[in-house]
C-alpha cells in the first residue's frame, strides 16, 4: 500500500500531526486541546467521535441524536465518512476496541 495523502496535508498540517504524536497521556492531550481548541471545537470533535463509536455499535441515528444531541446532519456526515472515507475513525476503533479487551 503507497503513502496516504490527505485532501488537508500541508506543513502546517505535518507539524499539527508531528505535535499530537508527541502527546503521551490523557493528561497532556486535555492540557494541549485546552490550549489549541475553542470550547466549541473540543466538544464537535469529541461528539464526532461518539458518534462515530455508536454508529460503529450499530444504534439508530434516533438513539444516536439523542443521546449525543448531534443532529442528523452531522450523524449522516459521520457515517458518510465511517463507509466511504479515509479509514481513520475506523483505524481508531478498532484501536480503542483492541485496547479496552
Amino acid at each position: 500500500m503507497g503513502e496516504y495523502r490527505s485532501k488537508v496535508q500541508n506543513d502546517e498540517m505535518d507539524f499539527l500531526c508531528d505535535a499530537i504524536l508527541t502527546l503521551k497521556t490523557k493528561e497532556e492531550c486535555y492540557r494541549f486541546f485546552d490550549d489549541i481548541c475553542t470550547i466549541n471545537e473540543i466538544q464537535a470533535l469529541s461528539q464526532r467521535m461518539q458518534v462515530a463509536k455508536m454508529l460503529n455499535e450499530k444504534r439508530t441515528y434516533q438513539d444516536i441524536c439523542s443521546i449525543t444531541g448531534a443532529s442528523t446532519a452531522t450523524i449522516s456526515r459521520v457515517n458518510r465518512c465511517l463507509n466511504y472515507g479515509s479509514e481513520g475513525y475506523n483505524l481508531v476503533l478498532k484501536r480503542l476496541e483492541g485496547n479496552n479487551k
